[in-house]
């Protein structure tokens, strides 16, 4: 697959968006024509430009929800060859239902790890197939029982702030998830976490460490205030930046201990 993947995200959240297209942009096989935040500048875009190769739609938006994007497209024709990717926060059967009845190739769940929603994007580009074959619906809640915490972990860290497209965002991600299933490891970061961590990724210990360094940097200085001090409160307080262990351990013990309420 040489050619680039063009893609039109429409989500009300700009920040989301933004996040998106940010993870999208670093991947030349990827781009973003376009970020829409309702319905209708959906429909008024998509009759008026040639379709995008993926329509990332959020199905609860102002003006004309997702729901009523599609219906639309599909009572005058305009889905084509065209993927469709509906992003929701609810995960009810009845609306699964019908938006695969209205053309949707795959329904992901927020929180959703971005890597596997470019993953899917490829499969769905490469496979080219009918609708029946690329439905896949994802449950957050089964994916933690199952052991994996990537979608939470990557809730945690969007809502901190930590860009898509920077390194550290990868590493900080591997390494919560590494804590989470070994805590042990919070007391050798250095000598067992980061080349774990740099294993996983093809590099060196000592770049993890300024790679996560850096991730909280951008956090700290650009990232969602409110969210850093419903985490990292006292570290506010002080307005002392929370070392790379201390922010790995605060997000890792925020999922061990939901995961154990719920």
């Amino acid at each position: 697959m040489g050619q680039t993947i063009d893609i039109l995200i429409v989500d009300d959240n700009q920040e989301f968006c933004q996040l998106l297209a940010e993870f999208f942009e670093v991947n030349e096989k990827f781009n973003v024509v376009e970020i829409l935040h309702d319905g209708e500048q959906v429909l008024e875009f998509l009759k008026n430009n040639e379709n995008p190769d993926v329509l990332i739609l959020d199905l609860i938006m102002p003006h004309l929800d997702g729901i009523g994007v599609l219906e639309e497209l599909n009572s005058q024709d305009l889905i084509g060859e065209m993927k469709v990717i509906a992003l929701t926060a609810m995960g009810h059967d009845k609306i699964m239902k019908t938006v695969i009845d209205l053309g949707v190739h795959y329904y992901i769940m927020k929180p959703f790890d971005l890597d596997k929603l470019q993953q899917r994007i490829k499969q769905l580009m490469e496979k080219n197939t009918g609708v029946s074959e690329n439905i896949h619906f994802q449950d957050p809640q089964l994916e933690i029982e199952n052991g994996n915490y990537i979608p939470y972990i990557t809730q945690i860290i969007q809502e901190l702030g930590v860009p898509a497209h920077i390194k550290g965002y990868r590493y900080v991600r591997q390494a919560v998830k590494m804590v989470i299933k070994d805590m042990d490891l919070l007391g050798a970061v250095t000598k067992e976490l980061y080349p774990r961590v740099a294993d996983e990724f093809d590099s060196t210990p000592s770049r993890v460490e300024r790679a996560i360094r850096h991730a909280i940097d951008v956090a700290w200085q650009r990232g969602n205030q409110k969210a850093l001090k419903k985490y990292f409160k006292n570290n506010i307080n002080e307005n002392v930046k929370p070392t790379n262990s201390q922010f790995i351990a605060r997000i890792a013990d925020k999922i061990v201990v939901d995961l154990k309420v719920s």
